[in-house]
């Protein structure tokens, strides 16, 4: 058995990533793909359209052979802590032979160049960053003309691209998260082998589907337009997504989905009216100067998205604050994740679903895993005390994720204990 691992959000699955799928093994040789995915929430700083069973199960039907949750401190983290995570996860697992993600550049390369200057931080880098940042620019604006400067001054060993190309590279997504997975691996000494495909059809923040490989931002905008019903709206779905995806999709429409931010902002009201400007820093990403921020506007809330608006600046992205809010939301410290860094990033594997045909690959994780192996919350291995934390704070998010459905749909609550692993 020859592994390759997908690290994904699948909110939705669709055609682009049914592709990114098939080209991932056919470039790693591989005859099985693992996927590391996002739980409830997302890295936007956001919670998903759809439930992670759900998610799951599309990406089970259309080949997948397991699928494992990223913990939602990394699935709701930035990119760095993102990919840190899921590599971290997919090294514990000690059996996955290479992992593939998708990129708008296409080329491994480059993207290793750039990644190994990062992870290496020379002091001409770091000086050039520093004085950039100084300056005002936003970190990624930093980096960027750290980079350029790094590779303008002629020291190193590490070939660049051209300014004009890596200002390019630079300016995308993928082409950042991709540069993170590979940082993430250098770091850990990983000898996982990592392959890049080259994103096809529509840009990641496409509002409208227009091409086959139409992007999940298209699609959860057309879907957040229906009101009663998404009959209309079918037959344009079906050029973009797997008839096994649309089937969920529209089997479970009002009934399971759609969930949007705005539908915590309640939650986050409240959760912010009991904090303070020197409280709100213990949380993930919270700097003294996004907290006073936040308690200057916060006679200003209306809605989770509105107050994100409201706060951003030219320096502050949007999901930039998102992600902010959502740790607070959900009670993610500061503290916790370096505790989790400090002790190997990822505490246990936890299983969203299989493909029955697939259960040798179960067999092969029980036996090479060198964390604990989560099928069902119920009978789990023996956790350390930071894996403890760490789960709780998962089985928390999930169950106010399941809250706001519960209150929305008038559907009965299912808490995470009783959630069963998707079986396709």
């Amino acid at each position: 058995m020859k592994i390759v691992a997908l690290i994904a959000e699948y909110n939705p699955f669709h055609n682009g990533h049914l592709y990114h799928m098939e080209k991932a093994k056919e470039a790693a040789g591989a005859d099985t793909v693992l996927v590391v995915m996002s739980g409830d929430y997302v890295q936007r700083g956001a919670p998903a359209l759809l439930p992670k069973h759900l998610r799951a199960q599309m990406a089970l039907e259309s080949g997948a052979s397991v699928v494992l949750e990223l913990p939602v401190c990394y699935a709701a983290g930035s990119a760095e802590y993102f990919a840190a995570g899921a590599v971290a996860l997919l090294d514990s697992l000690q059996c996955v032979d290479a992992v593939c993600f998708g990129s708008e550049c296409g080329n491994i390369q480059m993207l290793s160049s750039i990644a190994r200057i990062l992870a290496d931080e020379p002091d001409r880098y770091k000086s050039a960053l520093k004085a950039s940042l100084r300056e005002g620019r936003s970190f990624p604006k930093s980096r960027q003309m750290a980079l350029e400067a790094y590779s303008c001054s002629g020291y190193g060993n590490v070939a660049l691209p051209e300014t004009n190309i890596l200002a390019e590279m630079l300016s995308h997504p993928n082409n950042i998260l991709g540069i993170e997975y590979l940082k993430a691996l250098y770091h850990s000494g990983s000898k996982i082998e990592p392959y890049t495909i080259r994103r096809v059809g529509s840009g990641y923040h496409a509002d409208f589907l227009s091409e086959r490989y139409g992007c999940a931002s298209a699609i959860r905008n057309v879907v957040s337009l229906q009101e009663d019903s998404i009959s209309d709206v079918i037959p344009l779905l079906r050029q973009h997504m797997p008839a096994s995806s649309l089937q969920i999709l529209s089997d479970a429409f009002h009934v399971r989905y759609p969930v949007f931010a705005d539908d915590f902002s309640l939650l986050l009201k409240h959760r912010l009216l009991s904090e303070s400007a020197t409280s709100l820093p213990r949380y993930m990403d919270v700097t003294e100067g996004i907290a006073n921020r936040i308690m200057r506007n916060l006679d200003c809330f209306l809605s989770y998205t509105q107050f994100c608006g409201l706060l951003k600046t030219k320096e502050l992205a949007y999901t930039r604050i998102s992600r902010c809010l959502l740790h607070i939301l959900l009670g993610i410290t500061a503290a916790d994740i370096r505790s989790y860094k400090k002790n190997g990033l990822c505490q246990y594997a936890r299983i969203l679903g299989f493909r029955k045909d697939r259960k040798d690959i179960l067999s092969l994780l029980k036996k090479s895993a060198s964390v604990p192996l989560i099928t069902k919350l119920t009978r789990t291995d023996p956790l350390s005390g930071i894996g403890e934390t760490m789960l709780n704070t998962e089985i928390a998010a999930s169950d106010l994720y399941e809250s706001i459905l519960t209150d929305k749909y008038k559907t009965p609550f299912i808490n995470a204990y009783r959630q069963q692993i998707v079986r396709v």
